[in-house]
């Protein structure tokens, strides 16, 4: 396995585990939920390096949009 197989590996599955965890905590409903967010730009940004790392532009611009979301989440919940 050469170092950009493991490096899109960790960015994929660092990404599903983090829009996940950021999932459950939305849905939770808690006082501290609005975590989720951040959370999410965490995994916006594993997401926008594996799309980078492959070439997948839809999944990169995709991403971008998501991101935009995850900050209104943030301003929304938290600021």
């Amino acid at each position: 396995m050469t170092d950009i197989d493991r490096w899109l590996r960790f960015c994929e599955w660092g990404g599903c585990a983090t829009a996940l965890a950021g999932s459950l905590l939305l849905a939770l409903h808690a006082t501290f939920s609005g975590w989720g967010f951040v959370v999410y730009l965490i995994s916006n940004a594993s997401w926008i390096a594996f799309a980078v790392l492959s070439r997948t532009w839809g999944i990169f611009v995709m991403q971008i949009g998501f991101t935009a979301t995850s900050l209104v989440g943030v301003w929304q919940w938290m600021i």
